[in-house]
């Protein structure tokens, strides 16, 4: 009986030395450290509503890695540029590719993806619907940045293949994925906007395979006002978390307008989540249900059950590809953003009624399996999209357009939102590019934002940094 006392007050202290820890965990907040200009003459372009160099979907167009920050852009003369600098540096360095971008579409952003097992940097770019450009470091590269050159001689001959892999002719939205164990992913479209598919290749430190298509053009998806046999799942991201599984938050495009109330609307609708637990290879739905397996023809379609975890017509111009994240449990969180109905239940110009009605949303899985879902109490102001990070305690960051930074504490349950930072003295034309790596690296939150321009005036592009919570 008295060891039965001992360990149960062992076991009491332990918990409530949890309970203080938790306790004392400090709400979010953000200091600017400061900000660098990592080209004075930035390519500039309005396509898309949106910036060649700022697209929310440039995954790791800003990346931290063993001390250093990578960044990739367009400068004036449309030249591919890498830059980098030692963490908390005032400088760049930077080398030009032999590439230039071949059009005035923001879509053809330039991704960037180390491969850990042989310390390459590839680099993606150049691609809507069409061929990709590729190109990668020598082995090494980043394994030991401060005694390695950084030269566009470091980099091979730019590619049409992944060294030799021709994946498809109709490729978009890049974004390479670290597994676990160190090897490279590359998530891709193949097909077109509102008919396409996704799809992965992977890259294990010496060649590339492509696993296959994942998700599924066909079916029949009806609403209200018509229907629509074709479309293409657009991904709000794809991550791993801390354990491992692959998490992926996703909304419809239909390829046929009948599905809308008005033709000036767009017809994305539903937010989807699937997750993977064998690094891509098959698919589940929220419930843990099997619903594809890649490379098969057993894909995630519009028809399969217990994909939608936030339903949504396509009256209200919700917005695709925005953000998302897992906390320290491995529960995905994301972004989404749309015309409330409170403003009116038919948008008739997606553009326009998103900036002047747009709201934010956070969604996020609980513990219990239910979902919460919170409106950020701050007008978008404009048509682009939210980008989410996460801290060390799971406080929540939303980068809003502009650069503004709103934020919600874990202990008020991701409740209590609130504007942190109105982005005051940026000048950013609209959406940012998260460093994704780097809050885990120093505890600082990095983006990158192009200052707003006209026609096709070239400007300054920055990097600005705000220290979280210690």
């Amino acid at each position: 009986m008295k060891r039965r006392t001992v360990l149960t007050t062992a076991l009491l202290a332990t918990v409530a030395a949890q309970g203080k820890a938790a306790a004392a965990a400090p709400g979010p907040s953000v200091t600017q450290q400061g900000t660098t200009r990592l080209d004075a003459q930035a390519v500039y372009f309005v396509s898309y509503d949106g910036l060649v160099n700022n697209n929310s979907f440039q995954k790791n167009g800003l990346f931290t890695y063993k001390g250093y920050q990578y960044a990739a852009w367009y400068t004036a003369d449309r030249s591919a540029v890498l830059g980098r600098r030692a963490l908390g540096a005032s400088t760049w360095s930077t080398l030009t590719l032999a590439h230039r971008l071949k059009a005035d579409d923001s879509h053809d952003v330039i991704s960037l993806g180390v491969s850990r097992l042989d310390g390459r940097l590839h680099v993606n770019m150049d691609s809507h619907s069409d061929g990709f450009f590729y190109v990668r470091s020598a082995a090494g590269l980043l394994d030991s940045p401060a005694a390695t050159a950084w030269t566009a001689a470091a980099f091979g001959t730019v590619q049409t293949t992944l060294d030799g892999l021709a994946l498809t002719s109709q490729f978009t939205y890049p974004q390479f994925v670290a597994t676990p164990e160190g090897r490279l992913q590359l998530s891709y479209r193949a097909g077109v906007s509102g008919n396409g598919r996704n799809a992965l290749a992977e890259y294990d430190g010496s060649a590339w395979t492509a696993l296959g298509e994942w998700s599924s053009a066909t079916g029949t998806y009806t609403s209200s006002h018509g229907s629509s046999t074709a479309r293409n799942m657009y991904l709000h991201g794809i991550d791993y978390d801390r354990g491992g599984t692959l998490h992926a938050f996703f909304t419809w495009r239909e390829q046929n307008a009948a599905v809308m109330c008005s033709s000036g609307g767009i017809t994305n609708h539903d937010t989807g989540y699937v997750y993977s637990t064998d690094r891509g290879r098959t698919w589940r739905n929220d419930a843990g249900a099997l619903v594809a397996t890649t490379g098969t023809t057993d894909t995630v379609a519009v028809t399969d059950p217990g994909l939608v975890v936030d339903a949504l017509n396509p009256d209200h111009s919700l917005m695709n590809q925005e953000s998302q994240a897992t906390d320290s449990a491995g529960l995905p969180h994301a972004v989404i953003s749309y015309v409330p109905g409170r403003f009116g239940q038919c948008t008739t110009d997606y553009v326009a009624d998103r900036t002047a009605n747009g709201r934010a949303f956070h969604l996020r899985k609980l513990s219990t399996g239910a979902w919460q879902k919170t409106e950020i109490p701050v007008p978008l102001n404009s048509s682009q999209r939210t980008k989410l990070v996460l801290d060390r305690y799971d406080n929540a960051y939303a980068v809003l357009p502009y650069g503004r930074i709103a934020a919600a504490s874990k202990s008020s349950g991701h409740t209590d939102w609130t504007l942190l930072y109105d982005g005051a003295g940026l000048n950013a034309f609209g959406e940012v590019v998260i460093d994704e790596t780097r809050v885990a690296a120093d505890n600082v939150l990095s983006f990158m934002y192009q200052e707003k321009s006209s026609g096709t005036t070239p400007s300054a592009l920055h990097v600005v940094d705000f220290a979280l919570p210690a």
